[in-house]
């Protein structure tokens, strides 16, 4: 595993606009053609003008002469920039001369003493105070890690002479009085006219609105003064600085976060405070039921959108969003946001590119959401690294490779915190990448152990495993959705995904262990406790990674620590969580065929003749399942589970296709069946019988991926197949409330309180849509 500690630039310093005298002055026939030709529209220091953007900007345009090069012969369409009929010699002049004015500072370092000049950032200097670089220091200020290749020379000389000249936007340091007689002074991170993020010296976040304010005074001193330094001491730093870039070395004397059991930061995880959503799923129980009960059967009509965040270029977001401390973080493929979960407001930003030959489920491009241990979020990437921001500033701590996504390996889900470790899966589970379950140190990103999903030859169970798939290891077996964790039992429960290929087992003969499986792991080791199967020898893509939801409740007549799990093979379990025990199996849809019930050792009773053949064989549930990955509840007063399910049935075929890199893996394939028309319940299921006690019929093409929320206020919510978030009531299933997005629904809705008012979030399309009463 490759492992990078690394802080990027969250508000980097600004860049000078002003071309350093140097390359690009030298270039005579460039400097001409960019007054005659860019300068109108750019600006004559390409800064920015009139009509064009800031192209000075080392972050922006890609640095590489070819790339400006190719710009300037084809324009940009999209933003209004037209072609250039040029000559070949005066586009090289001129991309030259761009690039000039574009050149970071790593390309002409200053000369001067490195190492005395980190000697003065850390000590005599104060920098660090406020300044990170490469995991030390503060972070009041931008981080400094890579401003050596960010920022040209002539902007660092600036800001150490006159910091108060570039007018960092985010940065202004304010004094604010409260009309409540508090006092706060700090750094505005962000405003409008009618409100205040406000970041205090000690690094607190404050949100106030305008209405709160009695007097608000801005210091036009700032918080960085200038360089108080000899002119060796300012040589030295110079050259320090400006030779900073992320070449990912580990420091050693980075921040982090690490936690025990009884650790503040892993409590609030644990006993989430009232009104936080601080995981996935809200507890690492998986039950997306919460205790909150301003919004009830008696209001809920009365719900009404408060706010709405767009994210830019999203495609049907998938992400359940985290609230702690009335901050918000959600995500999109490499991208993590900071919101004011009161307004929407946005608090910072972090991106990446998208990484090109990403194959599979990562390479659509989706991302659940995050994970947040104390100041640090976690989250994945689709080329399957894990990564970590401080949360305060969305600068990155660290970057972990958990797989080569060459190999067809990705990353999708929300990773699990646990203790110190912070767990996650990779995605590719059709695509042959021989699944895992990973834990990293959540303060380093050091690896600290592995599952493997499927066993390798000679190990045990690989005698589970009959033919090529195992001789190969392109038997997938994913652990791509996030899992849950017990305290009480000590144990993480993970969920794991369906054999490969996944509808040809002639090369698999045999149960093919662990797939379509809940492990129980020990967290400490990640060794294996006990495994249950729910399709063993799966010959349909039904895999098991659906939430394994952990709930405490009487069962046959006594208490009993229970598993429960809609499964996507259309049975519902209830399984003994400390042992693994098998307590219950039953359907939960009408339209299943493959097995005529499970036995009393929780194995399926097969039907014949419903495996996939040449010719295609008609089997229930489809291959989408009888539900899939989106999240279930169970309300401990009603003593009902909740799921979504889908009643639709397809027609399975089965080739002789073998594993090719950058394809997927499915020795055949589905399709729907002519003529039917699948459905959409929401379900209300009797733990104790596993029989529906309601259900509410969706009109629509069965073709949603939204989930359920269940709260104290005894209200059930879901997104519905035709495009609306609903309520019902949780005890009947009656309609109380709706609300059309017309988006077609990939997320589940959570839910939580600020300043002592409730929200209702859910991702819709491209937008996070907050919901609350008037």
């Amino acid at each position: 595993m490759r492992t990078k500690l690394l802080l990027p630039l969250c508000a980097p310093v600004v860049l000078l606009f002003c071309a350093r005298p140097g390359r690009a002055q030298e270039n005579e026939t460039g400097k001409k053609l960019f007054a005659t030709r860019c300068a109108s529209c750019h600006g004559a220091d390409g800064g920015g003008g009139e009509f064009g953007p800031d192209i000075a900007d080392v972050r922006g345009l890609s640095h590489r002469d070819m790339q400006v090069a190719d710009i300037i012969k084809d324009g940009l369409a999209d933003y209004g920039m037209p072609a250039f009929s040029l000559q070949q010699p005066d586009v090289d002049a001129l991309a030259a001369f761009v690039n000039g004015l574009r050149a970071p500072a790593l390309e002409h370092p200053p000369a001067g003493d490195v190492a005395a000049g980190e000697q003065f950032f850390f000590g005599k200097g104060n920098c660090s105070n406020c300044h990170l670089v490469k995991g030390r220091g503060g972070v009041l200020g931008p981080d400094l890690s890579n401003v050596g290749r960010d920022t040209r020379l002539a902007r660092i000389e600036l800001a150490l002479r006159d910091p108060n000249a570039l007018g960092m936007s985010g940065y202004k340091l304010v004094t604010v009085h409260l009309r409540s007689g508090e006092t706060i002074r700090g750094i505005a991170k962000n405003e409008s006219n009618y409100d205040l993020q406000l970041q205090d010296l000690d690094g607190k976040l404050h949100f106030v609105t305008r209405e709160e304010i009695a007097e608000e005074a801005a210091d036009p001193k700032g918080l960085m003064p200038p360089l108080n330094a000899t002119d060796p001491e300012r040589r030295d730093l110079l050259a320090f600085l400006s030779r900073l870039a992320k070449d990912g070395s580990v420091s050693s004397a980075g921040p982090g976060t690490a936690a025990l059991a009884g650790d503040p930061a892993f409590s609030a995880i644990a006993n989430p405070k009232r009104g936080d959503w601080p995981t996935y799923h809200g507890h690492l129980s998986g039950n997306r039921h919460s205790e909150l009960s301003e919004i009830n059967t008696a209001n809920v009509a009365q719900l009404g959108a408060k706010w709405m965040f767009p994210i830019a270029d999203a495609n049907h977001m998938e992400v359940t969003p985290v609230v702690v401390d009335g901050v918000m973080y959600v995500t999109e493929a490499n991208q993590a946001y900071a919101l004011d979960a009161r307004s929407g407001r946005q608090i910072w930003h972090y991106s990446q590119p998208l990484t090109k030959g990403v194959i599979g489920d990562a390479g659509t491009a989706i991302n659940r959401g995050v994970a947040v241990l104390g100041d640090t979020v976690f989250m994945v990437t689709d080329h399957a690294h894990i990564i970590a921001l401080n949360r305060l500033s969305g600068e990155l701590l660290w970057d972990t490779e958990m797989a080569d996504y060459r190999k067809n390996y990705g990353s999708t889900s929300a990773p699990l915190v646990v203790k110190d470790l912070v767990l996650s899966g990779t995605s590719g589970g059709d695509e042959g990448a021989r699944g895992f379950v990973d834990a990293y140190k959540a303060s380093t990103g050091e690896h600290a152990w592995r599952f493997w999903n499927m066993p390798a030859p000679g190990e045990p169970l690989s005698e589970t495993w009959v033919g090529r798939v195992m001789e190969s290891q392109h038997g997938c077996v994913d652990g791509w959705l996030t899992g849950t964790y017990d305290p009480s039992t000590d144990l993480i429960y993970w969920p794991t995904g369906n054999p490969c290929p996944d509808y040809n087992g002639d090369e698999r003969k045999g149960d093919n262990l662990y797939s379509s499986s809940v492990l129980a792991l020990e967290p400490e080791t990640g060794k294996l406790r006990w495994h249950f199967q729910f399709s063993p020898h799966d010959l349909h893509d039904w895999d098991a990674t659906e939430t394994p939801m952990l709930i405490d409740a009487e069962f046959r007549g006594r208490p009993r620590k229970l598993l429960v799990q809609a499964n996507r093979n259309g049975f519902f379990y209830v399984l003994d969580r400390v042992t693994g025990e098998f307590l219950l199996g039953e359907p939960f849809v009408k339209r299943l065929t493959w097995a005529s019930g499970i036995g009393a050792d929780g194995r399926p009773k097969l039907v014949a003749g419903q495996e996939p053949s040449e010719q295609g064989t008609k089997t229930c549930p489809s291959v989408a399942g009888a539900t899939n990955w989106m999240s279930t509840a169970y309300n401990p007063a009603t003593a009902l589970f909740y799921v979504m399910a889908l009643e639709s049935c397809a027609i399975y075929t089965k080739s002789p296709e073998w594993w090719k890199p950058g394809q997927s893996f499915y020795g055949g394939a589905a399709r729907r069946v002519p003529g039917e028309i699948d459905q959409k319940f929401l379900r209300a299921i009797d733990i104790q019988t596993g029989k529906i006690v309601w259900e509410v019929p969706q009109v629509g093409r069965g073709r949603s991926g939204g989930g359920v929320l269940s709260t104290a206020g005894g209200v059930v919510f879901f997104g519905d197949d035709n495009g609306a978030l609903a309520a019902v009531d949780a005890k009947s299933g009656k309609a109380l409330w709706h609300f059309h997005t017309n988006e077609t629904w990939r997320a589940s809705p959570m839910t939580y309180m600020v300043d002592g008012k409730q929200y209702i979030a859910v991702a819709s399309g491209s937008n996070i849509i907050a919901f609350g009463l008037p």
